[in-house]
């Protein structure tokens, strides 16, 4: 069987790091991506190469791509992501909580996908990591309401880059389920072994009709 080859952005901890433990764990070649030392030494450690990239920020972002130069991935997975400030119903944010938020969430993907699109063999995965709060049809409340904005804007990029790339990747954003991250709280309804373990096993199903869809971290689909 030939070896996996896997691209994880931002995976300093939680669920981008147990997507390359996992995938390191079933003997995949992971290159995964951090901001901090600390991050890059958690990815190492797993066995996998470590690249620092701040996807907030326009003169890393810019790097990425020469620094994956000859890099053949089947997979590529868009972890990178914050929630912000949790406001209540139409509460705005500041400026610079919106600049937060919507530089990560939305304008970091803009800018990092197209820097490893060139690195995608063909008919490979990519997956960004979005949310089921960011879904206007399944949506019921309006609390945090910047990360919903900034999820429902990922969406709409993860589309257009399905659009974009045709048959080149399938193109699809999950939803990870409620984990157990810093993020999700301990209260939450996964752990993120099985959060990623379901993802990982709906990544392998994947196929071309799939491309462009919202999915659920069992491969449920979502309305947009």
């Amino acid at each position: 069987m030939k070896r996996q080859n896997v691209l994880v952005v931002g995976a300093s901890r939680g669920i981008g790091l147990e997507f390359v433990r996992q995938y390191r764990a079933d003997g995949a070649r992971v290159v995964a991506t951090a901001r901090s030392d600390e991050g890059l030494g958690a990815i190492e450690v797993l066995g996998a190469r470590a690249l620092r990239l701040d996807v907030a920020r326009l003169d890393s972002t810019a790097g990425l791509a020469w620094q994956l130069d000859g890099e053949a991935f089947d997979t590529a997975i868009v972890c990178a992501g914050v929630f912000g400030p949790r406001l209540p119903g139409l509460q705005a944010p500041t400026e610079d909580q919106f600049d937060t938020v919507m530089h990560t969430n939305v304008l970091g993907p803009m800018r990092v996908i197209p820097q490893f699109v060139e690195a995608l063999v063909p008919g490979a995965r990519l997956v960004v990591l979005s949310s089921r709060l960011g879904s206007i049809g399944a949506r019921t409340h309006a609390d945090g309401g910047l990360y919903r904005a900034s999820k429902a804007a990922l969406n709409s990029v993860l589309k257009d880059t399905a659009l974009s790339l045709g048959d080149q990747a399938v193109c699809v954003a999950f939803h990870p389920g409620w984990v157990q991250t810093d993020m999700g709280g301990s209260g939450a309804d996964l752990t993120v072994e099985h959060s990623v373990t379901t993802m990982r096993s709906t990544i392998a199903d994947l196929v071309p009709s799939h491309s462009g869809h919202f999915l659920d971290h069992d491969g449920t689909p979502i309305p947009w």
